[in-house]
C-alpha cells in the first residue's frame, strides 16, 4: 500500500518530515556556538557568555591546565565572570578588571550575578523604567543575582528584594565580550 493511497500514511508521512527537519535544524544552531576564531566551541553554549565563580577560592591559571601557573586566586563566590573563549574543561574569562585568566569548568556555575564595579550605589527600581520608585540600592562592590536583561535593563534579587537595574551600570549584563579573547591570561586592560 503506498503512501499517495492511505491518508493516515500521507498524514504520518508528513509528521515524520516535519519531526526530523525540525531535529536538523536543531542540530544546525547548536552547532552554530562559535569562538572568537570561528572555531565551534567544545559545549555548543555561545561564547561570550556570563557565568558566576562558585567557590570563594577559585584558581586563575595562566592556561588551560593544572601544569600552567597560578596567576592569582579569586575570593568572591557568586562573582560574575565573561566566558571569552573554551575548552572542553577550561575557561578563559574576563573578570570585572579587565583581566583575563583559566579556570576549571567545574568551578563555574551556569547561574548568573551582577557586580556593582562602581564606587556608588546603583538603584533597584521597582520597574524597568528611570521613572520608576527606588526600591533599594546595590552598593558598591557588591553581589547581587541576576535573572534576567531585556532592553537595557536587568532583573536582579536578593532574598525577598526583587527589583531591577540599567544594564549598564552593572558588570555582568553585556552582550559585548569585554576582553579580546587573544590577549595572553594574566594581562589586564
Amino acid at each position: 500500500m503506498s503512501s499517495k493511497s492511505h491518508p493516515r500514511l500521507q498524514s504520518l508521512s508528513r509528521r515524520i518530515v516535519t519531526i526530523v527537519a525540525a531535529a536538523s535544524l536543531g542540530l544546525l544552531v547548536g552547532a552554530a556556538a562559535t569562538m572568537p576564531d570561528g572555531r565551534p566551541t567544545p559545549t555548543g553554549l555561545e561564547v561570550p557568555r556570563w557565568v558566576s565563580l562558585k567557590s570563594s577560592e577559585v584558581r586563575a591559571r595562566q592556561g588551560p591546565g593544572l601544569d600552567y601557573r597560578i596567576l592569582w586566586e579569586y575570593r568572591a563566590a557568586g562573582l560574575p565572570v565573561q566566558v571569552i573563549a573554551e575548552t572542553r574543561e577550561w575557561r578563559k574569562i574576563c573578570d570585572p578588571e579587565g583581566a583575563v585568566a583559566w579556570i576549571h569548568r567545574s568551578v563555574a556555575s551556569g547561574r548568573r550575578g551582577a557586580f556593582n564595579a562602581t564606587t556608588a550605589e546603583v538603584p533597584i527600581r521597582t520597574r524597568p523604567d528611570d521613572e520608576a520608585a527606588i526600591k533599594a540600592r546595590f552598593s558598591p562592590r557588591s553581589l547581587i543575582a541576576l535573572d534576567d536583561c531585556e532592553d537595557g535593563w536587568c532583573r536582579v534579587r536578593a532574598d525577598k528584594l526583587r527589583g531591577w537595574v540599567k544594564a549598564d551600570a552593572v558588570f555582568g549584563a553585556s552582550d559585548a565580550a569585554l576582553c579580546d579573547a587573544a590577549r595572553p591570561a594574566g594581562e589586564a586592560r
